[in-house]
């Protein structure tokens, strides 16, 4: 990515900032990353630690994907765009739908457009599970964004910009997911559990920032990436970060399901083994498939295959969620 110049929405998120630090590590002199965002407070703390004495290429550009004009002035120059801004809180979601329309449909749409009208030439748009049988408005409002994305292949003319989509699980330790909250909790003696039956795919943000690396270097436009990756009990996250803490059952929350899905078994008709991902291909591609078959290596997965967390051939124990909690979020103490 020396050459590169990349734009990262939701730049100052979870997300956002390992993908900077990465791609600083790997490309100190990077030709232009541009973190965009809304968040004043988070961009200054942002440049604490990575300021632009030390990284010449790195910008800091306050904006909103809401705004069509603001997003199109920080997209001139720019070749690879990688999208992380949205609203992903499923119950603030619930109480202020309107506001995630407006973000999540709104800012796909914005920012589509603007990519098509400054020449960007990669677009890699982060998905989730819950994108995927959706039952709660942030779930449905990424699928339409990840539908956008996917279209977007089709309206491109002549140009050579290319769309793709990265769906993955709950990263682990982000910004309001259940690590870092049961840490919270553990002081108080209980922890309160939503369903004793709940699992979640896990990914860490390590891996989340190489599938979209991965995805950047091999997408032809409009494939949908999803890794193959481990499950957990949430019962099981409890005991490896409080023991010897009581449980409360609380009830699952409006939107939640007991268990995510990344692939259903109607998107198996045109999902694909990749080996280390799989990949959702669009019914109509504007491109060869059989060329794409014999480049990639991709193997028709079975009529009715789905990816069920519930159902994962992968589960994490105890001890490696310890594991993986020592190696990635050395903040927290076991």
């Amino acid at each position: 990515m020396q050459n590169h110049s990349i734009l990262i929405t939701g730049g100052t998120g979870s997300f956002g900032k390992h993908f900077v630090k990465t791609v600083l590590k790997e490309n100190p002199d990077i030709k232009r990353l541009v973190i965009y965002s809304r968040d004043e407070q988070k961009q200054f703390q942002m440049a604490q630690e990575f300021p632009d004495s030390q990284y010449p290429g790195i910008r800091y550009y306050i904006g909103d994907v809401r705004d069509y004009e603001r997003l199109r002035r920080a997209l001139n120059g720019i070749d690879t765009v990688v999208h992380a801004a949205a609203m992903k809180h499923v119950p603030i979601a619930e109480l202020n739908p309107d506001e995630c329309v407006k973000t999540n449909i709104g800012g796909a749409q914005n920012l589509i457009r603007a990519c098509l009208e400054t020449g960007v030439q990669n677009v890699v748009a982060l998905s989730t599970d819950k994108a995927c049988a959706p039952i709660n408005l942030y779930g449905a409002t990424k699928l339409a964004s990840d539908k956008l994305f996917i279209a977007a292949n089709n309206i491109r003319g002549a140009q050579k910009i290319k769309f793709s989509v990265v769906r993955y699980g709950n990263v682990m330790g982000s910004n309001g997911s259940v690590i870092p909250f049961f840490f919270k909790k553990k002081s108080s003696g209980t922890l309160p559990i939503t369903d004793p039956n709940m699992t979640r795919f896990n990914i860490s943000l390590e891996e989340g920032v190489q599938m979209v690396m991965y995805a950047i270097d091999h997408m032809w436009g409009g494939e949908l990436f999803v890794p193959k990756i481990p499950s957990y009990r949430i019962t099981d996250v409890a005991s490896a970060i409080a023991p010897e803490a009581k449980t409360e059952i609380i009830g699952i929350r409006p939107g939640e399901k007991i268990h995510e899905e990344m692939i259903t078994a109607s998107d198996s008709f045109s999902t694909y083994d990749l080996g280390k991902y799989y990949v959702i291909l669009p019914q109509v591609t504007s491109w060869d498939l059989n060329a794409y078959l014999t480049k990639t290596g991709a193997k028709k997965v079975e009529e009715g295959f789905s990816y069920n967390s519930g159902k994962n051939e992968k589960f994490l124990t105890v001890d490696e969620i310890k594991s993986l909690i020592r190696k990635h979020l050395s903040e927290f103490e076991l």
